[in-house]
């Protein structure tokens, strides 16, 4: 469990200055889950450049709360709590010392979103809170005010949370928590869970991450695992002490994290998984007569293949499906083995290519068509798919035909660029597994919503 929160001062000499304002958001990595927000009556003067900056005057806080009546209301909303804050140290030191005034040792644990963004989101040309969420799409109101700075940390932090692949804050939080690691039984663990699509994390008691799995139903998939009798899911319910999990909304987004983070963090309960995904592809190769061909074969990482499946049947369906579609020959499509004509063109329903009645540069168009449009070589474009909530989509990056990563954007953000999408990009690798996801997807949605991309 987080606590977000932000501190407006009176400024003034080290160690001497009062809190005008503080704004506290309880997140657990999902939502708010409790929030307090208050003016203080500092008991001093406020520096004139603070006024000026943030608008809050002496007068406004004649009759606003001394820190000692929210006190308690402070303690108890970030008890068990780790604090963060757009530069952390400054606000923990603030809170510390009115604490200390009042004869209390304040201690808790921090993490600072100035040090995080540095490290999980480089190359930025600042990482001062406004011009940080702006760059990043981040919608910002009542800047210099403690709920609006704070709400825009909230927010800044699900986006970290988002690009933290090795999931390193996730695993010290969960090492924190005692309440997580000492949970006795699974149907507590259970009752925490939603039944979302995203990815989930289950835990053992150091906070390490023993497997990894994608579900469009995360309570209903682990509630399978704990009700589990086979080797794997007795291993699992003997170590699992928590389950952490990343809502994506977008099915696609999940199963590119799965792909992703098996591979980065090699949970011991996923060596499964971590061969390749799929055992076929479609390639294709030009004959004698210049006529492009199609074939379903053994997925071979010497040859660059079209679109790739899970199985030959899958790769069969397909090119049965194209055929019909694009009007192509059954020969030449590798359906039907024959030294003459094609069965379709005996009953009229092909046009010949198969014994060269139709021209080359004809038929190769329509091969050509079904050729762009299941691969991306060569493209720069957008997936937009669901987001994680109704006013939020999400985003797979594809530059120059290379994945480059996932990331989520607001509605009111307009996405058109590259450069524009790769300051809310998580970078993920590119490989034959998530070329596979993303195609296999693509065919499966018909309705997916693609944007091709211009260079700025």
């Amino acid at each position: 469990m987080y606590a977000i929160l932000d501190i407006e001062t009176t400024g003034g000499k080290y160690n001497e200055e009062g809190i005008t304002e503080i704004a506290i958001y309880k997140y657990d990595g999902h939502k708010v889950v409790d929030q307090f927000i208050s003016l203080l009556n500092p008991e001093r003067e406020i520096q004139a450049f603070v006024v000026n900056l943030t608008g809050i005057n002496s007068s406004m806080l004649r009759n606003a709360p001394k820190f000692y009546e929210v006190a308690k209301r402070i303690v108890e909303i970030t008890d068990d709590c780790i604090l963060v804050a757009h530069n952390a140290q400054f606000d923990y030191r603030i809170l510390s010392t009115e604490f200390r005034r009042l004869g209390f040792d304040y201690e808790r644990k921090t993490l600072c979103t100035v040090e995080l963004s540095k490290h999980l989101i480089p190359g930025q040309p600042s990482y001062s809170l406004g011009k940080l969420v702006r760059s990043l799409g981040i919608p910002v109101t009542d800047r210099h005010r403690a709920s609006g700075d704070a709400l825009a940390t909230v927010k800044l932090f699900k986006m970290l949370l988002d690009k933290d692949t090795n999931k390193t804050i996730i695993k010290e939080s969960v090492r924190l928590n005692p309440k997580l690691q000492l949970e006795p039984r699974h149907l507590d663990i259970l009752e925490d869970l939603p039944s979302i699509t995203g990815v989930y994390y289950i835990h053992n008691s150091d906070g390490e991450i023993v497997y990894i799995g994608k579900s469009n139903n995360i309570k209903k998939r682990i509630n399978q695992h704990f009700t589990g009798t086979n080797h794997k899911s007795k291993k699992i319910q003997a170590q699992v002490h928590a389950v952490t999990y990343e809502a994506t909304g977008s099915e696609l987004v999940a199963l590119l994290k799965e792909s992703e983070e098996i591979k980065r963090n090699k949970p011991i309960f996923n060596r499964a998984l971590r061969r390749s995904i799929f055992t076929h592809a479609l390639y294709s190769f030009t004959d004698e007569n210049d006529y492009i061909n199609l074939k379903i074969d053994i997925a071979d990482g010497r040859k660059k293949p079209i679109t790739t499946f899970s199985n030959r049947q899958s790769g069969k369906s397909f090119i049965m499906n194209a055929v019909e579609d694009y009007n192509l020959c059954q020969k030449l499509a590798g359906l039907y083995k024959t030294k003459t004509s094609c069965f379709n063109f005996e009953i009229k329903a092909c046009l010949g290519a198969c014994v060269q009645k139709e021209s080359p540069e004809t038929y190769n168009k329509r091969v050509k068509s079904l050729i762009d449009k299941n691969s991306y070589s060569n493209k720069n474009m957008v997936i937009v798919d669901k987001g994680r909530d109704v006013d939020e989509r999400s985003a797979i990056l594809i530059e120059n035909g290379v994945f480059k990563g996932i990331g989520f954007f607001n509605l009111n953000y307009q996405i058109n660029n590259i450069e524009v999408l790769e300051s809310i990009i998580t970078p993920m690798q590119n490989n034959r597994d998530t070329q596979h996801i993303i195609q296999s997807y693509i065919r499966r949605n018909k309705r997916l919503k693609v944007i091709e991309l211009k260079e700025t």
